[in-house]
């Protein structure tokens, strides 16, 4: 007896511990977790909307992958981008009329370029494609000027089941790591990673879903489709994945998985591969080489080898050009900076197996460049090329000139009031409650790379389908009412695997973040959960902010107020 009663005053001294530290704990009209470009520019509406806010996040660079090395900007359509979006793409434009800012080149020589439109679009007065550091300033010049508060390398505690504390269906107070204790009355999950969300107890998906679970055809294994120039089938001939070729005993080459790719259209835990977008420079004066990793093995690169040996040569594909003589270097090719199926546990990894992982990812990448440009086995011509560039001395420059961002393409997915499919972007049904538009193309990139029934190596996922603008419907943005009241999930929305594939788009992402910060600071004036946010409200406001919501040549809508009050109550399953 005498037992029981002193755990059980232990037991409300540690409750009493635990709330006194809540209610000591800075409290917040919003509270927003991650410091990508959707978080940044989700904290910028709240404070202009009049309300405190709080931008929290394991970050120390604000913007994410927009000033994580992706410049040459994915946009799709331009004309469907708004508000705070256009805004930051305006201010780059402002950033580069300035003589100033052109030290490496001239202005007049850049010239119009771009993803899908023009680099330079005069009338908008807008510029799509910049410089890392540029990108990262002008989020850093958005928060002094709105006088947000940021706390950085603050990491939500995902350990201990004590991250997130819920009464009453709603987030009270959120716990990091450091023991600091972040108290709001709203709550926006900015991360890529949809790590809020998932302590939370929301409903999430991670991998590819099956066709039949939404009724689409570019989801789940694509062992049939090559969309872009990122798989074997487009080289003169096929490629033996054997050490010793024709012979399946000696092993596989590196990187070719042995697992079987699963049957088309079924659903499975893959996720799209990562890399790091690079800044590179063919400069002198502001050029690194690219140097020999300390546990370099250039058996890993065997296999592209053997690709070279069928006579492909298109290496440079994607030397995207920036301003100042720089590039932004994506992935091009059957074997190339993505590195596919070495992110597996990525989305649900701890804090320390996610930094094996971007370990692994950065040793994979730095041998790559190194071997290209050193390894007397690679064609001369490709070989002489690479040596040209390097990395930028003025770019991630405390981190030895590589990215302090991995490209997360795709973690956990939020399973929510409504779930954008395919259907949706193809607009073969109405999508309810506007808050924002995508354009890009369904795009995945590669999954798994295997050894198909043929007997040679093969890469599978990789899907490119052009699209028109689509509207993305606000239910995608919040849980389930009965799974949590107050959170919003700009970044990890709730989406299929191939609808996240357009949606994932940096412009996209912080359009979402001013809708998801609007419809919080609504919720709280009106005093209900987001998923009761009238949109009508939410709508006026959103147009006067600027957004566009509906396409402006072909305005999408139901036709009559039932019927989207019918589509509003929809939940994706």
């Amino acid at each position: 007896m005498k037992y029981l009663l002193v755990k059980c005053v232990f037991v409300w001294i540690a409750h009493a511990t635990c709330t006194w530290g809540e209610s000591q704990a800075p409290a917040y009209d919003v509270v927003v977790y991650g410091g990508t470009s959707a978080g940044v520019i989700a904290a910028v509406q709240v404070a202009s909307m009049g309300k405190s806010v709080v931008l929290v996040c394991p970050d120390k660079h604000l913007g994410g992958m927009s000033s994580g090395g992706l410049g040459f900007s994915d946009t799709g359509r331009t004309a469907v981008i708004g508000g705070l979006s256009r805004e930051f793409y305006h201010r780059i434009w402002k950033h580069y009329q300035d003589d100033a800012a052109w030290n490496w080149q001239a202005r007049s020589d850049f010239g119009n370029q771009g993803q899908g439109s023009l680099a330079m679009d005069g009338e908008a007065r807008t510029m799509w494609v910049f410089e890392p550091h540029v990108a990262e300033r002008v989020f850093e010049d958005l928060i002094a000027e709105h006088h947000v508060t940021v706390h950085r390398d603050e990491w939500l505690d995902r350990t201990s089941g004590e991250g997130v504390t819920m009464r009453d269906g709603r987030i009270v107070a959120i716990t990091m790591l450091s023991g600091n204790i972040y108290r709001g009355k709203m709550f926006l999950d900015a991360t890529y990673e949809g790590d809020l969300l998932a302590a939370a107890g929301v409903e999430y998906h991670v991998g590819r879903e099956a066709n039949q679970v939404y009724d689409e055809t570019h989801n789940g294994v694509q062992t049939s489709l090559a969309h872009h120039d990122h798989h074997f089938e487009l080289l003169p001939r096929p490629v033996d994945p054997y050490v010793v070729p024709g012979v399946p005993a000696s092993g596989l080459l590196p990187r070719i998985s042995a697992d079987p790719p699963g049957k088309p259209g079924e659903g499975d835990h893959r996720v799209q591969a990562y890399c790091f977008r690079m800044c590179l420079t063919t400069v002198p004066e502001n050029r690194m080489r690219f140097f020999k990793p300390a546990d370099y093995d250039p058996a890993q690169y065997e296999l592209l080898l053997r690709i070279f040996e069928t006579g492909w040569r298109d290496k440079f594909e994607k030397f995207d050009p920036l301003p100042n003589l720089k590039a932004d270097v994506n992935n091009h090719g059957p074997f190339s900076t993505d590195n596919i199926g070495y992110n597996y546990n990525y989305p649900e990894g701890s804090y320390d197996r996610r930094r094996e992982i971007f370990n692994e990812h950065l040793e994979y990448q730095q041998g790559l460049m190194y071997f290209l440009s050193n390894d007397d086995r690679v064609p001369p011509e490709v070989r002489s090329d690479m040596a040209a560039w390097g990395l930028a001395k003025d770019e991630f420059r405390d981190n030895g000139g590589w990215s302090h961002q991995i490209y997360v393409r795709e973690a956990r997915r939020l399973v929510g009031s409504y779930v954008m499919t395919e259907n949706d972007l193809t607009r073969r049904r109405i999508t309810p409650d506007s808050v924002g538009m995508g354009s890009y193309t369904l795009d995945s990139h590669n999954v798994q790379r295997y050894v198909g029934s043929d007997g040679y190596v093969h890469n599978e996922g990789d899907i490119g389908v052009h699209i028109r603008p689509y509207e993305i419907a606000y239910g995608s943005l919040v849980p389930k009412e009965d799974q949590c009241q107050n959170l919003l999930v700009p970044v990890c929305v709730s989406s299929s695997h191939i609808a996240f594939g357009s949606i994932r788009m940096e412009p996209v992402f912080m359009l979402l973040g001013q809708s998801a910060a609007t419809a919080a600071a609504l919720a709280i004036d009106l005093d209900v959960s987001v998923q009761q946010v009238p949109y009508e409200q939410l709508e006026e406001r959103l147009l006067a902010d600027g957004q566009v919501l509906h396409n402006p040549v072909e305005k999408i809508k139901a036709e009559s107020p039932s019927q989207r009050a019918a589509l509003r109550n929809h939940v994706g399953h």
